[in-house]
């Protein structure tokens, strides 16, 4: 059983006013402004899709009474039948002493620059970038930068000095001990 979908591009009938065709398509669908911004933007909106061929009929007819073109696609054609095949065979890894020596497309610039050769048509994007030539360090060498050993700040101390052990440091002793309140006479009731 074939499937229909109605797709809606802001066409008119000929002859139609688009006020009158956007207050008809209002009412039909109760849709507000916004809605009926977006199915009048021009673009291809789907109103309804997996309807039967009586069902499709419907909505063109009503929609084509409201002044609006639509148009009704058969949903089983347009599924293509895709056909897989084998991968393409994957080149061969490059050694990695042999990349390491001698980068595959790219050629060495001006001094200390790197100029890239495009190898295909996506590469050539990149064929006019002005890139710095890092190269790879060889293998266990410390990439990051040697930092100086910090230096501690010189502070005057001597105007500071220690107090004896057991010493009051200006705390405040409390007086008396605490009065536990009686509470006896409380009892948990279950």
């Amino acid at each position: 059983m074939a499937r229909y979908e109605i797709a809606f591009s802001a066409q008119l009938v000929p002859g139609a006013q688009l006020e009158t065709v956007k207050a008809n398509v209002a009412k039909l669908f109760q849709a507000d402004e916004q809605r009926l911004a977006l199915l009048f933007s021009g673009r291809r909106i789907v109103i309804k899709n997996n309807l039967d061929e009586a069902g499709a009929e419907k909505y063109r007819v009503a929609l084509e009474r409201a002044g609006a073109l639509v148009e009704v696609v058969d949903m089983d054609s347009q599924i293509e039948e895709i056909v897989l095949t084998a991968p393409a065979p994957a080149p061969a890894p490059a050694p990695v002493a042999a990349f390491a020596a001698q980068p595959a497309a790219t050629v060495q610039g001006e001094q200390g620059r790197l100029k890239v050769a495009p190898r295909d048509e996506y590469m050539a994007a990149f064929s006019d970038v002005d890139a710095p030539d890092f190269g790879i360090a060889p293998l266990g060498n410390d990439l990051q930068d040697a930092k100086p050993e910090a230096q501690a700040p010189a502070v005057d101390l001597s105007q500071f000095s220690l107090a004896p052990v057991g010493s009051d440091m200006g705390e405040l002793k409390r007086v008396g001990s605490v009065v536990v309140p009686d509470i006896t006479h409380l009892k948990l009731q279950e």
